[in-house]
């Protein structure tokens, strides 16, 4: 019988060679302050980082639409223990960063935090009331961090 995890394990992957993602030790801990920020939870998640082709292949096959996307969210457990799937798509974030005058590292943090938020069943598209309460925990996460504010002067 296999053994029960007890805390929680994140894997992160690069699909690329991009010297200016987040180091792996930042990632982690972005995942734990996301999974963490109501209580300790156990469970894996694998982060992993793509380019343009692979991102947009997920896109059109998970979502049905034929372009590459920021993060998607691939929630497989939440009880007893949380586990899932980020992938990030490096190119987007570098655009989308540039675009919004924010360094590339504050947007991974906030896409990283977002996609954990998504992983424990967190949905914007759920109604104002809960964009603005998945909203308010990523700023509240985010700050705790050392990041600003990820909506102030948004573009999106």
């Amino acid at each position: 019988m296999p053994k029960k995890t007890e805390r929680l394990e994140v894997g992160v992957q690069y699909a690329g060679k991009r010297r200016d993602l987040p180091r792996k030790a930042q990632v982690r801990a972005w995942v734990h302050a996301a999974a963490n920020a109501n209580g300790e939870r156990a469970g894996r998640i694998t982060v992993r980082f793509v380019g343009q082709r692979e991102g947009r292949r997920l896109n059109r096959e998970y979502r049905g639409q034929d372009d590459a996307t920021n993060v998607l969210s691939f929630a497989y457990a939440l009880e007893p223990l949380l586990c899932g799937d980020l992938v990030l798509c490096a190119p987007v974030l570098a655009r989308e960063a540039a675009a919004q005058d924010k360094s590339l590292e504050a947007h991974c943090a906030h896409l990283v935090v977002h996609g954990v938020l998504h992983l424990q069943a967190y949905d914007h598209d759920a109604g104002e009331q809960q964009a603005s309460e998945m909203e308010g925990l990523e700023r509240r996460i985010l700050g705790a961090l050392g990041y600003p504010d990820p909506y102030r002067g948004d573009v999106d």
